[in-house]
């Protein structure tokens, strides 16, 4: 992880200072790098040593902070990781301008892989993650949301970054097509178990632990896996406080929210939504060797439902 920081911190290097000020001001809130991670675990659980799996791993990290800062000049969020976000410290314009240059310089990265599938399956990924993106804005103070609908989006805007991530890694190792579908399916469980646990954080969560609002799904209208099996539980009044507040993006009944969503176990019922994920990511991992980076992963799947950050 070290050289993938030293690869990221080399890349982003430029003539325009203040894309070097907002690239840094981000990269430097630290974060869990999980992406590179990710793609760094597989690539040495089947032996791959090259050093291009730092460039690639540096290239997932920056398609995920370009996301990022997109993000939250969309949802019009004000704190990340504990402190104010990019847009809040530079303005929406240039937030918006310097995602579009690490997207941009993340695929000059990329090709330098000399790789067509791998160009293939980054460049996939990136287009699918806007699609989720779109998606999710369209679905935005929609309440007749489903789960179907919800994973949908989950699984293009969050969970397709950690697919390719790990399916990059099969490819660059060289991996066989059945170990490439089962790092691929890792990934993808795993990215999908990640976001689940994610919205529950919004209501069950510590403001403080996780650097950001409580609520803020809500505010921005989102309507998540736990809203959405609470008001399959719920009385038709509880229902309609939930429905009212998703469809005016209003925190005004959060309190009131926050007890249906835990009165109707919709909390535990999400919980257990992202245990089945996470265990589909642990099966996959049959495909692979057994060695101390598989055993890690399958750790990792474990532990991420006990995440509070």
């Amino acid at each position: 992880m070290q050289a993938v920081d030293r690869v990221i911190a080399q890349r982003l290097t430029t003539s325009v200072p203040l894309i070097g000020q907002i690239s840094q001001y981000i990269i430097a809130a630290g974060g869990k790098r999980l992406r590179p991670a990710l793609l760094l675990m597989v690539s040495n659980a089947l032996g791959e040593q090259r050093p291009t799996k730092h460039t690639l791993a540096a290239v997932v990290e920056l398609i995920h902070t370009a996301t990022l800062l997109h993000d939250d000049v969309v949802d019009e969020s004000t704190m990340r990781r504990g402190r104010p976000t990019a847009n809040e410290s530079f303005g929406n314009p240039a937030s918006v301008l310097v995602g579009d240059f690490l997207h941009t310089r993340s695929f000059q990265m990329m090709v330098e892989a000399g790789n067509m599938r791998i160009l293939q399956v980054l460049s996939d990924a990136t287009n699918v993650i806007a699609e989720g993106e779109v998606q999710q804005l369209i679905n935005t103070h929609d309440a007749s949301l489903d789960e179907a609908g919800y994973l949908h989006v989950i699984r293009s805007k969050t969970a397709k970054l950690f697919e390719a991530s790990t399916q990059i890694a099969a490819i660059l190792a060289g991996a066989n097509p059945t170990i490439e579908a089962a790092c691929a399916t890792y990934g993808q469980a795993l990215g999908t178990a990640f976001q689940i646990i994610d919205d529950v954080l919004d209501y069950d969560g510590d403001a403080a632990e996780m650097g950001k609002n409580l609520g803020d799904d809500l505010r921005e209208g989102k309507c998540t896996l736990p809203l959405i099996i609470a008001m399959q539980r719920a009385t038709a009044e509880d229902v309609q406080v939930v429905r009212e507040a998703i469809e005016q993006g209003s925190t005004e009944q959060l309190p009131s929210i926050l007890s249906i969503v835990k009165r109707t176990g919709a909390l535990d019922a999400t919980r257990e939504a992202a245990h089945n994920e996470a265990m589909r990511a642990i099966a996959a991992l049959q495909a692979l060797p057994a060695n101390a980076y598989t055993q890690a992963m399958e750790q990792l799947a474990a532990q991420l439902l006990l995440r509070r950050t």
